[in-house]
């Protein structure tokens, strides 16, 4: 019998049974390669996994490349983040249409079937539980997203190497999973006796995988997936310094850090649609051709625009000095104000879509320098 805080070891074509039995009952996304980059998209089996490929990553910098061996999840993260998922770019709220008997309001579709992920590296799922605080707790939940949450599966992995961006160990949020999976997989000697421990986080995740052909991980096994995880941390492109970020921040507000990061910022917003906390939207109403109908629909915003602050008279952070420093203080300070955490997981996404590669570890450690003399 599968029980939860197992652990087991499969070879990689199980995987392609464990997709196809998750397919009978859910969406199935996970990393594929498109247009160049490792991206997330429905999964119909075992090939649409990125067989092989890694990332190169760096400020302003990401590309793919050929590793020298048949590694399942040999990369690190994309441009994507579950968030699209889970709280969509474009949300329809309503729609209304106009009859001889009055006008009725229609709610959007609900989802047909929950959604399950796989691939989730540790630093995308405190992402998913940050969201999770956001947009579920409190007075307000978002319906939408609850929806799209509610019964998501989570098959897990354990990253194996870390990126020239990755600072999930100074934020400590990774590179291992802890918690919040139905299976959490390690992939191990990728170039040799190819195999994936399997970690059991839930009920349903040991039912599935008593389903699929397994044995039970030995003490070998399980020395190997905590030397992978250990290699990857050993890793790291960048760290987080290591002071109190909030108060830093807090005591610098007038730094002249802020305008010499502004005269490289593009404020373009790439650095808020890549991170997978970001969760600002705005909503807009739209008209059809026909005269009859009408709708209002949600969509992504950025802190970056000056439509963002705009209020009567116009927006209140005009300069793209005080927009990067609202969106720097608010993911690394007053998010622990909000929310009781980091709004930062060391993913690095924004260091590598940023086009002029601004790095906000930097950022931070500038500042925190000045302090010390």
């Amino acid at each position: 019998m599968v029980t939860s805080g197992d652990a087991y070891v499969i070879l990689p074509a199980a995987l392609d049974g464990l997709i196809q039995a998750l397919r009978a009952d859910y969406r199935v996304l996970g990393p594929t390669v498109q247009a160049s980059a490792i991206v997330y998209d429905e999964l119909t089996g075992l090939a649409d996994l990125p067989r092989g490929w890694t990332d190169e990553q760096a400020g302003g910098h990401y590309r793919l490349r050929r590793r020298d061996d048949g590694a399942l999840f040999g990369y690190v993260v994309g441009p994507q983040s579950w968030k699209q998922f889970l709280h969509q770019p474009v949300q329809p709220l309503w729609r209304a249409r106009q009859s001889e008997d009055g006008v009725t309001f229609e709610p959007p579709p609900t989802p047909a079937r929950p959604l399950a992920f796989i691939g989730v590296r540790a630093c995308e799922r405190r992402a998913i539980a940050i969201q999770d605080r956001v947009l579920l707790e409190g007075s307000f939940a978002d319906a939408h997203y609850a929806a799209r949450r509610a019964e998501a599966f989570i098959v897990a992995v354990n990253c194996g190497q870390a990126g020239g961006t990755c600072f999930c160990v100074s934020m400590g949020t990774g590179p291992k999973v802890e918690d919040g999976f139905d299976l959490a997989l390690t992939e191990l000697d990728p170039a040799g006796e190819h195999r994936l421990l399997v970690e059991v986080g839930s009920e349903r995740g040991g039912r599935l995988m008593a389903g699929l052909p397994q044995r039970p991980a030995t003490a070998a096994d399980r020395d190997a997936a905590e030397a992978a995880v250990a290699r990857a941390a050993s890793q790291m492109g960048r760290a987080m310094p290591a002071v109190d970020v909030p108060a830093v921040l807090a005591r610098n507000l007038e730094h002249p850090r802020w305008a010499e990061v502004a005269e490289r910022c593009l404020t373009c917003g790439n650095c808020t649609m890549v991170c997978p906390t970001c969760f600002c939207t705005t909503v807009e109403e739209d008209l059809d051709l026909a005269p009859d109908q009408a709708g209002r629909t949600r969509k992504w915003a950025s802190c970056f625009t000056l439509d963002f602050s705009y209020i009567h008279g116009g927006s209140v952070r005009q300069s793209g000095r005080s927009r990067y420093r609202q969106w720097l203080t608010h993911k690394l300070a007053t998010w622990h104000d909000q929310f009781g955490s980091s709004g930062c997981v060391g993913c690095g996404r924004c260091i590598a879509w940023c086009p002029v590669g601004i790095d906000l570890t930097e950022e931070v450690q500038a500042i925190a320098a000045s302090e010390q003399g």
